[in-house]
């Protein structure tokens, strides 16, 4: 087993006083990697994610790039951020309209929204009708599912959606070829709201410690951002560890709220700017990387594992 602790002389790398952009891509594209999975989990898509980024960049160089004394132009923004100066007005022109928190919805989503909401899809006590999988497959003048993705796109192929819908459990496609409604909407379960918050805060604050800390000419001390981790262990002997860091989370959690209600106390009425803090802990397990690569091989090209469909 090979035990390890991730920590390095922070001092020494800020002191270069540079960025160093091709370390950083490299940085990003291992972060992209659990967010891509969110995104196809949750069925957002690239279109709304680059409008997310564009924004994400815009904001962050007005709020934190700014020149003193100076409102930062929209040529210094799209100098330092690559986003193109239209967009930037529009928006900085729309800042206050949320403009990028609303996602476009996916094709499968929405494939489901005008299955549930056209009359020729729908029962006459309103229910959806089962729609045949392929026109083969449907009696005469009746709607059949690659219709209903035609209505909806026609960019993407009705077989593409019917599988997304299949893995997330919306649709049952039955022997006789006929495909059945069986989760009417896409609506989260009880409480994945607060999930998705908490997600966000810790995750943007503990992101943030660690670029803090690699800031070009950094002038504030480092933020706590190490991890210890261990390699070569069974499935078993990870979930034992996972139990451990759990007990080791409500231990130390306890013994910092305690002093963190101090430290509220003392900083009632005192003048200044007020700072918020974050103290987080998390803990994950996976296959090696090596693991993973020998699984991705030894699959290799092969048909898939779904039932023939005639």
């Amino acid at each position: 087993m090979t035990l390890r602790r991730t920590t390095f002389d922070i001092e020494k790398h800020a002191a270069l006083g540079l960025p160093v952009p091709e370390q950083a891509a490299r940085a990003v594209a291992q972060v992209l990697s659990p967010l891509a999975r969110l995104m196809i989990d949750h069925g957002l898509q690239l279109p709304s994610m680059i409008e997310l980024l564009k924004a994400a960049l815009v904001n962050e160089a007005v709020n934190s790039f700014g020149l003193l004394d100076k409102e930062s132009t929209n040529s210094r923004i799209a100098l330092i951020t690559g986003v193109h100066r239209k967009d930037i007005k529009r928006l900085r022109e729309a800042q206050d309209e949320s403009v990028c928190m609303t996602p476009t919805a996916s094709t499968a989503a929405s494939v489901v929204a005008r299955w549930i909401s056209e009359p020729r899809f729908l029962n006459a006590d309103q229910t959806t009708r089962k729609l045949a999988r392929t026109s083969k497959h449907a009696a005469s003048g009746a709607p059949d599912f690659p219709a209903l993705v035609a209505e909806v796109s026609r960019d993407i192929g009705a077989r593409a959606v019917l599988d997304e819908l299949e893995r997330l459990g919306v649709v049952e496609v039955h022997d006789d070829g006929q495909v059945a409604l069986v989760s009417q909407s896409f609506t989260p379960t009880s409480g994945v709201d607060e999930a998705f918050q908490f997600l966000a805060s810790n995750v943007r604050d503990h992101l943030a410690a660690a670029v803090h800390n690699l800031a070009p000419a950094r002038s504030h001390p480092p933020m706590l951002e190490q991890s210890a981790f261990a390699e070569d262990l069974t499935y078993e002997q990870a979930e034992l560890l996972q139990d451990r860091a759990r007990q080791l989370w409500t231990s130390s959690v306890k013994q910092f709220l305690q002093t963190a209600t101090v430290a509220w106390q003392r900083s009632e009425g005192s003048d200044g700017p007020k700072y918020r803090v974050r103290f987080g802990m998390y803990f994950h397990h996976g296959k090696q990387e090596s693991d993973v690569a020998k699984s991705a091989a030894s699959a290799g090209p092969t048909k898939s594992k779904r039932r023939q469909r005639k």
